[in-house]
């Protein structure tokens, strides 16, 4: 049977959009207008997945998020009409697995929704910290340390250091990491391009030496110290 796909947006005509393009590619879809009935018709259904909205009336999508992920590990891409870092930070940090940004791409949304699914079916539990020599990364905190001194990560440097030291010494093609990274890989994406050259200098800058090597034509991979 077809994933079932529950979406949460108080906006009826982004609601049907999302609904018509996940339709139109196989999956079942369920919609709600509020945070209560969110609520209400996720216990009811248990879906596969949920695109929730950050802003909704009655109970918002901040505090449906944190009552959804006490009660189960049901995917959540959460939905924003704001693109600013702290929102994105905010949906990451109280339990969302991926966050777009209003307006946004049916195509996309469809993307990150295929690769959340497929990423949920087959994935091992992944520790809440990982340590390699002086670094260790609390992805229940939400934090980066170097010998205990803070590193100030963006989101997507976040999820790209996560995703490489998950996989140490694994080379990882610059296709794997944009797919991990928005649930959609783009040729003419260069994106994880700069995210990795900044990564890199915060890491060179407390570290003293390289962390993250270059495989030419292929992608990067994490080295071990």
């Amino acid at each position: 049977m077809p994933e079932l796909i529950l979406v949460v947006d108080d906006e009826p005509k982004i609601a049907r959009l999302a609904r018509d393009f996940l339709e139109k590619n196989g999956y079942r879809v369920l919609t709600a207008g509020d945070g209560q009935s969110a609520l209400t018709t996720a216990r009811r259904e248990k879906p596969d997945l949920i695109v929730l909205d950050l802003m909704l009336p009655n109970i918002d999508g901040r505090e449906v998020c944190k009552i959804l992920r006490r009660e189960s590990d049901v995917p959540i891409i959460m939905l924003t009409a704001l693109a600013e870092e702290v929102d994105q930070v905010t949906g990451l940090e109280i339990g969302a697995d991926d966050y777009i940004a209003k307006p946004f791409s049916p195509r996309a949304l469809v993307a990150r929704v295929r690769a959340l699914l497929r990423r949920a079916k087959g994935e091992i539990k992944a520790p809440s910290v990982i340590r390699i020599g002086g670094l260790e990364i609390d992805t229940e905190k939400y934090s980066v340390t170097f010998n205990g001194i803070p590193l100030k990560l963006t989101p997507n440097e976040f999820k790209l250091l996560f995703i490489l030291a998950s996989r140490p010494g694994q080379t990882l093609t610059r296709e794997q990491l944009l797919e991990d990274l928005h649930g959609a890989a783009s040729s003419i994406d260069r994106s994880v391009d700069s995210h990795i050259k900044n990564l890199r200098k915060k890491l060179e800058a407390e570290s003293g030496s390289p962390s993250i090597e270059t495989v030419y034509g292929i992608g990067y991979r994490f080295l071990e110290h």
